[in-house]
């Protein structure tokens, strides 16, 4: 079932049949969220219950000769070695195997456990709109175990907060004489705009301000459009320009040069990366003023790690992404993935956005904004996932806070109290084609899931 964020109906109705053909108490919401709730295993009537919970959305992206309809179609599922992967898509493993798990819990009529409250939200990938609707009067539990981390072992106890800002520069559009050529940024790795932007790499979009800056410098020109990236959370891995030049051949022989300082800039980060330049384009260009003002957005606009914390080495504390770049008749839209820790400075970088925004003509929104998740001193529940993970493993797991949005911040706000923790197995390159789920991983998981809802008497 496709399952992409925004289309999530048929997944949702399919989790109430299910709910419905086991006779179990359940929910579902005008957006598409799903609670469902199965009662205490014999013994267990008295224990504290606990909230399972996970997003059905995915991100999709696919690769450029990928020629399959993510919003009609299903996943081309494979399996080689110990990965499961998606031929040619994101596989959604971020996260679908929340959404098997905790159905697999709810399909059991010998697994023993307190009561059960699982929620499956929707639209967690474009800004936690599920989480931040949902109505969470069902829910008896005040300890809550996401399922949405991509590491093994790795315990995430506190997240960054975020929103998505979008910057709309208009744009007037007049004849201009000159050959018409296309700029192509692509070859890129990409990635998730939390968990991988501390990584150096390459933003498609932003290169295409870089190339466009220089051949601008190399010719009188016009951008007829520019557009790249298809999620906010995404590092972009292509971007186009259509431009009018008056003289090709110098366009052509300025991005070979930036072509070849880009191989070597990013031969360690985006080895593939690549700058190309063909004689193909049409449309009624931008005139000079508005040229420059779409110049001068894809280069002054702040784009990846603004802040490493003080506090926690190694953890990103700001940054952004300018996820998707977008190309109408009478604008230019760029949406940014906003994130910190800080909500000062999360609120700083939408600041900036707007000055530069608004002295180019333009206008600013900011939508799907989420609190972060602060750490907690005191977890139970940290300390009883702790105890069983040590017995299975034979070690102790790590206890982190990551940069990526999880849904625990907005759920804390909505149940007071609320013990958190976000575990999950090995996945490879989330939000991408190469996405894989290590399933040896996703076992092991589950074994630990099942000794911990055994233990919580």
């Amino acid at each position: 079932m496709p399952h992409g964020s925004g289309n999530t109906k048929i997944v949702s109705d399919w989790l109430v049949r299910f709910a419905e053909d086991r006779g179990l108490e359940h929910y579902q919401d005008q957006l598409n969220n799903v609670i469902i709730i199965k009662e205490a295993a014999p013994g267990y009537e008295s224990a504290q219950p606990v909230i399972l919970q996970g997003h059905m959305d995915m991100v999709c992206e696919k690769t450029p000769d990928c020629p399959k309809d993510m919003a009609a179609e299903g996943l081309d599922l494979a399996v080689e070695g110990d990965t499961i992967l998606a031929r040619g898509t994101t596989l959604g493993g971020d996260d679908g195997v929340a959404v098997a798990m905790m159905l697999a819990v709810l399909d059991d009529e010998h697994m023993a456990h307190p009561r059960v409250e699982c929620v499956f939200t929707v639209d967690e990938e474009v800004g936690m709109e599920g989480a931040e609707g949902l109505d969470v009067t069902p829910l008896k539990g005040r300890r809550l175990l996401n399922l949405d981390s991509e590491d093994e072992g790795v315990f995430t106890v506190s997240c960054a907060g975020g929103n998505l800002t979008t910057c709309t520069v208009p744009v007037e559009r007049a004849p201009f004489d000159g050959a018409y050529l296309t700029l192509r940024v692509s070859g890129l790795l990409g990635g998730h705009s939390g968990a991988e932007i501390h990584k150096g790499r390459a933003n498609a979009n932003m290169i295409l301000g870089r190339a466009l800056y220089a051949a601008a410098k190399a010719a009188e020109l016009r951008v007829v459009s520019v557009n790249g990236g298809l999620k906010d959370n995404a590092i972009p891995v292509l971007s186009t320009a259509v431009i009018a030049a008056a003289d090709s051949a110098a366009v052509e022989a300025v991005c070979a040069k930036l072509d070849a300082d880009l191989r070597s800039e990013y031969c360690v980060t985006d080895p593939g990366i690549r700058l190309t330049v063909t004689a193909e384009g049409e449309g009624l260009p931008m005139d000079k003023p508005s040229t420059d003002k779409v110049v001068t957005m894809l280069t002054c606009y702040p784009n990846g790690v603004e802040a490493m914390s003080a506090d926690i080495e190694g953890l990103t504390q700001t940054s952004l992404n300018l996820g998707i770049l977008v190309t109408r008749d009478e604008a230019v839209e760029a949406s940014f993935c906003v994130r910190s820790s800080v909500e000062s400075q999360k609120h700083m970088l939408v600041d900036r956005l707007t000055q530069l925004t608004t002295l180019l003509g333009g206008t600013v929104s900011v939508s799907g904004d989420y609190p972060g998740w602060q750490y907690r001193q005191e977890s139970p529940l940290r300390d009883l996932l702790t105890e069983v993970f040590t017995e299975q493993y034979g070690r102790a797991p790590v206890v982190e806070a990551i940069h990526a949005g999880v849904e625990c911040g907005l759920f804390c706000g909505k149940l007071p109290g609320l013990d958190c923790v976000s575990v999950g197995p090995d996945m490879e390159a989330i939000h991408t084609f190469r996405e894989r789920l290590h399933i040896a991983s996703t076992a092991r998981l589950w074994a630990m899931v099942v000794e911990t809802l055994r233990r919580m008497k």
